[in-house]
């Protein structure tokens, strides 16, 4: 695949948006939650993750009787979509509204469309979760920075999808997760991961097999920062103290996942060139440490 360099990246500094990155991602999570009902249960929950469109964020076709529909953020016209494979649609505004009013604006928006769901109304994966119902507090929507992210987006997908398609092995789509607000890739080795005691089912459905995954997230946590990630689970030994590219990437010890700064691609000479080294070097470095069958797993 031929990656044709772009140079207009979008800067996504966290303090610019962060009230808006907390209400869509509560926003993403009512979505998600109706994936849930009407998605069959893929492995590792990939068959409920959104993915990046030339609009926005989309569900996958979602099944309901006889036909189909789709959720769609379209960070374009700055709507809601509905579609469904019978011809009908509807759609919400996206603006500055509670995540109470969006969940109840969405459950609206289905039923006119004869589309019944009940949905866990409690958030996952954030610290002190608000049930989407009572969330009055996450109230912020800034349209431009939100079209400024999925813009980005847009921009690093081709990269990830290039990169994955050197792998013949069983890896995940490049697909974004509502849950942890991340675009995400996964490549396995083929063989089973050590059980992890006490972990929930999500993290040992996630983690039943050994796996390399890189991403990208807006920040959040100990990295405040946009940035790419890169980790191998379960970690090999030597891992932390080995070399990657580009200079700007590092290992994070609280994290124990390689670290790349936004930033630092988005101001080098080739974006996808300083995101494709990561990429490259992260899993090299991960597959040789964890004595992975490469010849069995990459192109030639």
């Amino acid at each position: 695949m031929n990656i044709t360099p772009k140079t207009d990246w979008p800067p996504l500094p966290l303090d610019g948006w962060k009230d808006t990155l907390a209400t869509v991602h509560m926003w993403t999570q009512v979505v998600g939650k109706v994936c849930i009902a009407f998605a069959p249960p893929l492995n590792h929950f990939w068959g409920i993750a959104l993915h990046v469109t030339s609009r926005g964020l989309t569900t996958p076709p979602l099944w309901d009787g006889t036909r189909t529909f789709t959720l769609t953020f379209d960070f374009i016209d700055q709507r809601l979509l509905l579609e469904c494979s019978d011809g009908g649609s509807d759609s919400l505004r996206l603006e500055p509204r509670t995540v109470a009013d969006f969940y109840h604006a969405v459950m609206s928006m289905l039923q006119r469309k004869g589309i019944t769901v009940r949905i866990w109304t409690m958030p996952v994966e954030i610290p002190s979760p608000i049930r989407f119902e009572n969330d009055v507090v996450h109230a912020s929507y800034d349209g431009g920075k939100m079209h400024d992210f999925w813009r980005a987006l847009l921009l690093m997908k081709p990269v990830f999808d290039d990169f994955r398609c050197q792998f013949v092995g069983k890896s995940s789509p490049v697909h974004f997760f509502w849950g942890s607000f991340d675009l995400a890739s996964t490549r396995f080795s083929g063989r089973r991961a050590p059980e992890r005691p006490g972990a929930d089912p999500i993290t040992r459905e996630a983690y039943s097999h050994e796996v390399i995954s890189h991403g990208f997230w807006p920040g959040s946590g100990p990295v405040q920062e946009a940035a790419f990630y890169a980790y191998a689970a379960p970690e090999p030994a030597g891992l932390k103290e080995a070399r990657i590219q580009p200079a700007a990437a590092f290992y994070h010890a609280e994290l124990s996942e390689f670290v790349l700064p936004y930033e630092a691609v988005r101001s080098a000479a080739s974006p996808e060139s300083a995101l494709r080294a990561f990429l490259e070097t992260t899993y090299d470095v991960a597959a040789t440490l964890g004595h992975w069958p490469r010849r069995d797993l990459e192109r030639s």
